[in-house]
């Protein structure tokens, strides 16, 4: 599999979950194929079904979309040519595990403060 297609134009997403040691398959998203048309219609529903994820690796991505992702907590990442998914997946892999990857390092942290309020709320604490 390849990272091979525009955002807006993309007819699918493979999802996966990726941590120091592996990258784990969580699902695929399907979409109708849609045209170059500058709808921007279109992109409320893929952004909504990415939600929850770090980031989206894609071919191209229009500066309307960049901004929609962005404010979704989704940071997109254009890629030059076309590009197999598996060394996507240890790039990212070894970014958990080394840090220095800013967006890595930030969807790490933004993780780890959900988790921090869930422990508190099980464990009760007051203002």
């Amino acid at each position: 599999m390849h990272v091979d297609q525009h955002f807006g134009a993309a007819e699918g997403f493979v999802l996966y979950t990726v941590d120091a040691e592996r990258a784990r398959l969580a699902g695929v998203l399907e979409f109708a194929a849609e045209a170059m048309d500058g709808n921007e219609n279109k992109l409320a529903e893929k952004i909504s079904a990415l939600a929850g994820c770090a980031a989206v690796y894609c071919l191209a991505v229009g500066g309307s979309a960049v901004r929609q992702l962005l404010a979704a907590g989704i940071q997109p990442m254009k890629l030059d040519e076309a590009e197999a998914i598996e060394p996507i997946l240890q790039a990212i892999s070894c970014g958990v595990r080394e840090g220095g990857v800013t967006w890595i390092d930030k969807a790490l942290r933004q993780h780890a403060d959900d988790g921090r309020f869930e422990r508190m709320a099980e464990e009760g604490w007051q203002e």
